[in-house]
This record gives C-alpha cells, sequence and structure tokens, in this order.
C-alpha cells in the first residue's frame, strides 16, 4: 500500500498571477515514488535554469512561446497557443542528467512533468501536428483526450495526457483505476491532474475513492489546482458554463495507460449511442 499525503487537492501560491514557480509536488511533499510536478509562468525575456538529475522530464507549453538550450540540445522558440483552450501543445521531452535553460520569447506558462528514471533516451520536440486528438466516451460522458507522450513514445516512464471536458460533462468516466500491476488488463501508475478551467469563477468535481472506503473524497477543483491520484477510482465532472482542461502525468511499473472499470458503473459503456458534437474542443496549432 502506497505512503501518501492526506492533502489530494494541491492548491497554487497566492502569488500564481506572478512569474516565478507558482507550484511544485515532489516525492517528498507527497509519498509518491516517481512523479514531481511543477508549474512556471514566466515574463518575455526571462530565463531560468535546471538540472533533469535522475528524473526524464515532460515540458508542456501551456501558454506562450519560449527557447529551450540543453546539454541534450537546443529548440528555438516554440509554442504559440495563447492558453491552452487555444490550440494543441507543443511538449519537449528531455532525458535524465540534462541540464537546461529555458528563455521567454513571450509571457509563458511552462508544465515541467518529472519521473524518475535509470535509462537515458534522447531528446526530442513534440510538435502539434504529431499529437494524437481522440474524442472518447459517450453523451454527457464526451471529451477530447491529446496525447502527447504515448506508451509507444521513446521514454522510460513518463505519460502525458491532456484532457478536455465540456461543460456540464464528465471524464475519467467510466470511474477506473490503475492501482495493481496486473498486466495486460491493468498497471500500477500514481497520477497527476493539473486543471485549467475557461472562466475563473468556474470548477470541476473529482472524486477519488478506493472500494474499502480508505480513500473516499469528492474534491472541488479551480483553476490552477492539482489533484494527487495515489490509487483508487478518480472520475471528473465539469461545472455546468465551464470547460474544464487538465493536463495528465502518469508514471509507475509498466509503459502502459491499462485501466479497469468500477464494476458497479462499467455498464454504463453500453448505454452510449452517440457523442457530443462539442468535442473536440480545441483543434488546429498556434505558433511555429
Amino acid at each position: 500500500m502506497p505512503h501518501y499525503t492526506k492533502e489530494l487537492l494541491i492548491k497554487p501560491s497566492s502569488a500564481r498571477s506572478s512569474p516565478g514557480e507558482t507550484l511544485v509536488v515532489t516525492p517528498e511533499s507527497t509519498g509518491f515514488d516517481y512523479l514531481t510536478f511543477r508549474i512556471r509562468r514566466m515574463l518575455r525575456g526571462e530565463n531560468f535554469s535546471a538540472k533533469t538529475g535522475d528524473c526524464e522530464l515532460g515540458m508542456v507549453v501551456l501558454g506562450g512561446r519560449c527557447s529551450v538550450e540543453s546539454t541534450a540540445g537546443s529548440w528555438l522558440d516554440f509554442g504559440g497557443r495563447a492558453h491552452v483552450f487555444d490550440g494543441l501543445p507543443y511538449a519537449l521531452y528531455l532525458p535524465i542528467e540534462t541540464e537546461f535553460t529555458v528563455s521567454a520569447a513571450t509571457d509563458c506558462e511552462i508544465a515541467l512533468c518529472f519521473s524518475r528514471a535509470e535509462e537515458k533516451y534522447s531528446a526530442r520536440l513534440i510538435r502539434p501536428d504529431e499529437v494524437e486528438v481522440e474524442v472518447r466516451g459517450g453523451a454527457n460522458a464526451t471529451r477530447q483526450i491529446n496525447h502527447i507522450l504515448k506508451p509507444d513514445f521513446p521514454a522510460q516512464r513518463l505519460l502525458l495526457v491532456e484532457v478536455y471536458t465540456p461543460s456540464g460533462n464528465w471524464s475519467s468516466y467510466p470511474p477506473h483505476k490503475h492501482d495493481v500491476h496486473s498486466p495486460p488488463n491493468e498497471v500500477d501508475l500514481e497520477e497527476i491532474y493539473y486543471y485549467k478551467v475557461d472562466r475563473p469563477e468556474g470548477y470541476a468535481i473529482q472524486r477519488v475513492y478506493t472500494t474499502d472506503g480508505r480513500i473516499n473524497e469528492t474534491l472541488t477543483v479551480r483553476d490552477g489546482e492539482l489533484v494527487l491520484v495515489p490509487e483508487g477510482y478518480h472520475p471528473v465532472v465539469a461545472a455546468h458554463g465551464y470547460n474544464v482542461y487538465y493536463l495528465n502525468a502518469l508514471a509507475g511499473s509498466a509503459r502502459s495507460m491499462a485501466a479497469t472499470d468500477d464494476p458497479a458503473y462499467a455498464w454504463v459503456r453500453e448505454s452510449w449511442r452517440e457523442q457530443d458534437p462539442r468535442v473536440p474542443l480545441v483543434t488546429g496549432s498556434k505558433g511555429r
């Protein structure tokens, strides 16, 4: 059984509109084995430097443009969407033992998603036209999945997807879990949900629960907040009137997204007859 913080909802610092690191979770603060997650806001012309150390890194540009120079290569002026509801993502994968410097070409917001790793893979820029867009689910559980780092991406553990849930819809539904290593049906993955909402007063509701009741949380999540999923089922619903985005970072026992539905709700899949025509919510690329 994993040891983890009792606080599954993590809020940003009060200065989240200011430049700098606005949110950070680490294995030391959460009890996770693999994932570290950081949000950084940068002003045009600002730089910051860091090292991946014993982690592989997926850097997702949430908004704006930046350049990266590193010991694994250089990538100039990439990104372009103004915010996550404005286009498909650019992301940069950097391997372990890499030193890097990020330079902001415009004001920008970046998610730095780290997973502990031992194997070294090649650095790579993922462009919007390489991001697979999937419309998943049905009825008012229709949502958009942007696959950034899929299981077949050459990395050791880190997996990254973006999910868009339209106003009033459910996602991560039927409730599913991935906390047992039993491939090919299920693998043990820890997971982070980082949220953005298209209007500042909007919110989502996320439940995180285990069958035995050890975890049974119902969380109200707002723009810029984060939810930890150490184990258990974890469905989401977007408040009516508000489109909800979350960035999922996952890592664990295998390079797979295999999960199992809560058997009490798995029947819902068979009831879907059509998909919500509002989805996909976001298409096309911005920038260069």
